[in-house]
């Protein structure tokens, strides 16, 4: 596991209670949470990885590791 995957996991972890191990590459509207709590995923990983993306951006990534792969290609 990447130090941004493990990241992203601990903010998962910390913040919503979906009783698994996130599957990393699942599609995200299969993740089973509110619409709420996705704006609010949306705000930690942007504050978490000082991404400054809007949430109409955000909304471009498929599965939590295609996130994974622009956070990391932002280097």
């Amino acid at each position: 596991m990447s130090a941004t995957q493990d990241r992203i996991k601990k903010i998962i972890a910390s913040s919503f209670d979906i009783g698994h191990e996130p599957d990393f590459n699942a599609q995200l509207v299969d993740i089973e949470v509110t619409s709420m709590e996705a704006v609010a995923f949306y705000k930690l990983v942007n504050d978490e990885f000082g991404l400054g993306m809007e949430i109409e951006d955000f909304a471009q990534f498929r599965t939590l590791q295609e996130l994974v792969g622009h956070i990391d290609a932002r280097g």
